[in-house]
Parts: structure tokens; C-alpha cells; sequence
């Protein structure tokens, strides 16, 4: 018998989010996690944002995921009591050339079955938004924010309540099929053997070096992983807003938004910055506060209010992307035996935004993927 019913690599959202629901499904799950506490990679460096399901390309795991993911999230936060708002949020056009792009994204969203879309005027964008200068917007009302972290810590509860357990400051060394599961060597204070029958790698960042680790691929690449910075900055005084507020997306992102956090404090974020030939271990989280002229000019198109002298530098995160520079967003990569030929094996590549959100419907694709 193996020591787990599975063994998932990384204790961000998602890697807790597989393992609570292969536990569920009746494989208690053993996350290994290389640092202190879970969550500490891409899971604590984005904007807590709920996505509504807006952006992806009808039929796409991100547009699917994404909304059945949303669904999922704001059942189980009100069910767990924990800390959420839906505050909706609007999507500026800041001159008329924008307005058509605006309007498509209203459509996509409605292909989506993302539910309240509509288009604002001016006028009914000032009554909602008096801060806000634009020409046109479109109102999601779904769209909202909680605290990942407490979530976070939901999740790790009903891990332990399914015979399951979390081991932190675990590096995953590497891994070899043997007989129906597999066998995986871990490193950390109690280096250590453990073995299970299903092998999840949910490493975000490092999720390609992990394939690579795992023996007995015996077809398909394992894809490059590219990194893109985004750097947040946060706003000194009150807030200007109700809803969130986006521009029109950018390449690599969704340009430099305004999200309000659980606390009501105001970040501008993020921007992108792609990042060449860097290996994990030499990212550099620093935000530049030269950066942040940038911000002000972005920032200034749809709220022209904003003082000098208001923002400061808060904090950075990086994305695992799978698309290049210029190119159409690449989708996420939910790779089975189906494409490298190891029975029990699924490896997640290019889980960037909208993972925080889709991460239970992620995890629920991931079950049924196992169980199949």
C-alpha cells in the first residue's frame, strides 16, 4: 500500500486547493511545499481578485475554469466564513476609440455566461463612479475580491480533516514511477522516501524544472515557461472608488487596474515587465520606485484626480506564462498521460491569473481527470 492516496508538489491555492479535492474523492493528499508557510510564491503576490470570467476565449480551460471556479469560490467563502466582498467592478473606455474594444469584451463575457453584464454611458458611469473619468465602461457586477490567505487556510484544514497533511519546508527532489504509483525523494530538515498512487506537480514558477525531475515521460515536450513581472503600487489616503477599475487590456495583463482590498486600502497594479533568461532562484521582487512614473501616467487616464506624491511602492509578483511577448495569452496546460505516457501523472503549467479564482474548479478537473 503507498503511504498517500497522492502526493501534490506545491502548497499554493491551487497544489491545496488538488489536494482537498483528491482527498475528497478519497485519496488523502501530501503537499510538499519547499517554504515556511503555504502560499508564499504566486498565491500571496496578486490582487485577490475574483474574476468574473471576461477576458478568455470562449471554450478555453481559463474561460471555463474561471467561471465555474467563481461559482465554486463565493459558495464555499460564504459557507467557510471567509472575508469577502463582491464589489464589482467597471472597465473603462477612456476615449472613443476604445469603446469598440469595450463593447467586444461585453460580448465575450456574455458568450462566457458571465451573469449582469452591461454596458454604462458616461452619465450612469459618473453616478456609479463620480471619480472616475471616462467616456464609456462596462459594469461586471460579479467581479470581486477576499482574503486568499484565510482561504488558504480553509483549505489546508480540510486536507488535515481527510487524513492528509501539509509538510512545509519539504523540497521535492524527484520522483520515479514503481508499480501502480510512484516513488518520490524530498529534501528539507527530514530528507526523506514517501510513496502514492497519483502524482500532481502544482509548483507554479518551478512547475517545468519539476516535470523534468519526474521519471518515465516517455512522450511530448515539456513546454518552455517564460516570467512576466508586475509591480503594484498602493495608494496614500482614502479611496476614490467602489468597484474595481480596469483600462482596456494590455499584452501580458490587464493593464495597471485599481483593486480594493479586504481592509479598504488602494493598490495601482500591475504592470508588466518580461523577464529573459532568469532562473527562479535569481527573480527580483524589488519594486523600483522609478516605476511608478509610469503609473501615475496610466493611472492619471481614467482617474485624473490622483495627487502627486500619493502612491508608494508596495510589492511584486511573477507570472509563469507559456505565451511569448506580442502573442495571444496562451491557455493553461493540464497535461496527462494522454501526452507524456505516465499513467497517474498530471502536471499543471502556465497557472497564472485567473488561478487564484478557478483554483477549486482546477482541482475539481484534476479529481476527475484521476479518477478517469
Amino acid at each position: 500500500m503507498p503511504d498517500f492516496g497522492a502526493i501534490v508538489i506545491g502548497g499554493g491555492v491551487v497544489g491545496l486547493a488538488c489536494a482537498s479535492a483528491l482527498g475528497e474523492a478519497g485519496r488523502p493528499a501530501l503537499v510538499l511545499e519547499r517554504e515556511p508557510t503555504v502560499g508564499a510564491g504566486i498565491s500571496s503576490r496578486n490582487s485577490e481578485v475574483i474574476h468574473a470570467g471576461l477576458y478568455y476565449p470562449t471554450g478555453s480551460l481559463k474561460h471555463r475554469l474561471c467561471v465555474r471556479g467563481r461559482r465554486m469560490l463565493y459558495d464555499t467563502l460564504e459557507s467557510c466564513g471567509v472575508p469577502y466582498r463582491k464589489c464589482g467592478k467597471i472597465v473603462v473606455a477612456t476615449q472613443t476609440t476604445e469603446i469598440p474594444a469595450i463593447e467586444a469584451l461585453a460580448a465575450r463575457a456574455r458568450e462566457n455566461g458571465v451573469e449582469g453584464i452591461r454596458m454604462l454611458s458616461e452619465g450612469e458611469l459618473h453616478q456609479l463612479e463620480p471619480e472616475v473619468s471616462a467616456v464609456a465602461a462596462m459594469l461586471s457586477p460579479e467581479t470581486g475580491v477576499f482574503d486568499s490567505h484565510a482561504f488558504m487556510l480553509t483549505l489546508v484544514a480540510r486536507i488535515e480533516a481527510q487524513g492528509g497533511h501539509v509538510a512545509l519546508r519539504t523540497p521535492f527532489i524527484r520522483a520515479e514511477p514503481e508499480g501502480e504509483g510512484f516513488r518520490v525523494w524530498t529534501d528539507g530538515d527530514d530528507p526523506t522516501e514517501v510513496t502514492a498512487s497519483v502524482l500532481v506537480n502544482a509548483a507554479g514558477l518551478s512547475a517545468t524544472e519539476v516535470a523534468t525531475l519526474i521519471g518515465g515521460r516517455v512522450s511530448g515536450e515539456v513546454p518552455d515557461l517564460r516570467y512576466a513581472k508586475g509591480c503594484y503600487f498602493g495608494l496614500q489616503g482614502r479611496a476614490p472608488f467602489k468597484r474595481l477599475v480596469y483600462p482596456a487590456p494590455v499584452d501580458g495583463g490587464l493593464g495597471v487596474h485599481a483593486t480594493i482590498d479586504m481592509a479598504g486600502r488602494v493598490r495601482f497594479g500591475p504592470d508588466v515587465e518580461w523577464l529573459d533568461n532568469l532562473a527562479e532562484a535569481d527573480l527580483d521582487y524589488r519594486v523600483p520606485p522609478a516605476r511608478g512614473i509610469a503609473f501615475y501616467e496610466a493611472v492619471r487616464r481614467y482617474w485624473p484626480a490622483l495627487p502627486d506624491g500619493a502612491l508608494y511602492p508596495d510589492y511584486s509578483g511573477i507570472r509563469p506564462k507559456l505565451s511569448t511577448p506580442g502573442a495571444t495569452a496562451a491557455d493553461f496546460t493540464i497535461e496527462t498521460a494522454s501526452t507524456h505516457g505516465v499513467s497517474g501523472l498530471v502536471n499543471l503549467f502556465g497557472i497564472e491569473s485567473p488561478g487564484l479564482t478557478a483554483s477549486l474548479a482546477i482541482a475539481e478537473h484534476v479529481a476527475d481527470v484521476i479518477s478517469d
